[in-house]
């Protein structure tokens, strides 16, 4: 089934119930330049759904005895410094270890600025104590990256060639791969877009999480996986990987986490999902104990794949005895929901004299940042981007995803910590 919303992206659903032909929905295009449809073969950038492949991967590696789950990863990793993490702990977000793409942006990274992989590892091996206590959820992408890293290591070959040999091809998944290089050309890829008040523009820089956060897959390649997951699942009669690894509690009560998957364990609605959010793209996958699969992939920065999903599957609990095709042009029609403006910042005008109150560095993030302070506000610098805070508490501001603590007065700041949400913990001292 496909319906095109004229001149704009859109997105690709699949939902699969046992023993029956999956049905498909296709809405929206896949390129604006050139007017072309988003079919079931487009592919479409998953950011972190693509975590239960490596993990997968890794728990492959594991039972062919070339590393073991609680082995140390400073053992395979000789440069990371926090020694007591475990590779069981880098699966199930457990390490402590920050976020390192949520480290970078402290820098004020610009659009077209290209980081690699081993800029992001390097900031890895700069830690050198867990940012929250051991046996606590830490979500980080850094651990994916390390894990893609021991698995080269191990098998000396790349992800990508690893994810060919051992799950792609054998499942028949022809059009899916990982994107190593961002100026690597995927066939049938979609582009990914966001609204304007002056028409659409391009979301995708650069900038990317390079290995495990750039899978491009198609909902047909993604529902092979689910199937051969669902297949496992039901063969061991534990979630999926349980046998090997303990789900355990995640960021996002009751659900725990596991290799690579969300899962909701309450009797009568068991069920393992993830979603991902990259460059304009989302992606979410669910599939639950019956073997019914949702899978949507967006290219509109507004649409959210997980919404979409959310939504889909309230629908079909509600409506058991229709047929999934009724429901997804239900969705689809209400599917975009635009973001609120992001007012922009820039340099303090001529009438708002800023009072220079340091420099600063960590030494476990990059780069330096200022603090400045106006008649009624204080401000943040990042390679001349402001931050204007907002006051919380009498030590305590807000800004963009970070809350910044003061450990003195306002008019002497010697230190402050900054709490990121991927990366918390960071102490800040004047220079």
């Amino acid at each position: 089934m496909s319906t095109n919303r004229h001149g704009a992206p859109g997105l690709s659903l699949l939902v699969g119930r046992p023993g029956e032909d999956p049905v498909h929905l296709q809405t929206g295009l896949a390129s604006l330049e050139h007017g072309l449809p988003i079919g079931p073969n487009t592919t479409f950038n998953t950011g972190s759904v693509a975590k239960q492949i490596t993990a997968h991967l890794v728990l492959l590696a594991a039972r062919d005895e070339l590393l073991r789950l609680s082995q140390k990863a400073a053992d395979l990793l000789p440069r990371l410094k926090i020694s007591d993490v475990t590779i069981a702990d880098l699966v199930t977000h457990q390490s402590g270890i920050r976020d390192a793409e949520s480290l970078l942006s402290l820098t004020g990274f610009r659009d077209l600025d290209h980081y690699t992989a081993d800029d992001l590892r390097t900031l890895a091996y700069r830690q050198h104590q867990r940012a929250v206590p051991e046996g606590h959820f830490l979500y980080s992408n850094t651990n994916y990256l390390l894990l893609a890293e021991i698995l080269e290591k191990i098998h000396r070959t790349t992800l990508a060639d690893l994810a060919r040999r051992y799950l792609f091809d054998p499942l028949g998944m022809a059009n899916t791969r990982f994107k190593a290089d961002p100026r690597h050309v995927i066939p049938g890829a979609a582009a990914a877009y966001q609204a304007t008040p002056h028409g659409w523009q391009h979301t995708e820089t650069p900038v990317t999480l390079p290995g495990p956060g750039t899978l491009w897959t198609t909902v047909n390649d993604l529902d092979r996986w689910l199937v051969h997951l669902h297949q496992e699942w039901q063969h061991a009669h534990q979630l999926p990987g349980q046998r090997n690894l303990d789900y355990r509690p995640s960021d996002h009560q009751p659900y725990l986490y596991g290799p690579g998957l969300y899962a909701d364990a309450r009797p009568g609605g068991t069920a393992v999902f993830h979603y991902g959010h990259e460059q304009g793209f989302s992606a979410a996958t669910h599939l639950d104990t019956t073997g019914l699969r949702v899978i949507c992939l967006s290219n509109d920065s507004d649409v959210a794949a997980d919404q979409i999903s959310a939504a889909l599957l309230r629908l079909l609990r509600e409506h058991s005895d229709l047929d999934p095709g009724d429901l997804l042009p239900q969705i689809a029609a209400t599917q975009r929901e635009p973001k609120a403006a992001v007012r922009p910042q820039g340099p303090p005008s001529a009438e708002s004299q800023h009072v220079e109150l340091g420099t600063y560095t960590c030494d476990q993030a990059p780069g330096s940042l200022r603090l400045t302070r106006s008649a009624s506000a204080l401000h943040l610098w990042r390679r001349g981007t402001r931050d204007q805070l907002t006051k919380v508490s009498p030590t305590a501001y807000t800004g963009n995803g970070y809350t910044l603590t003061l450990t003195g007065a306002i008019d002497k700041v010697d230190r402050f910590t900054l709490d990121l949400d991927r990366a918390p913990g960071l102490t800040y001292i004047r220079q």
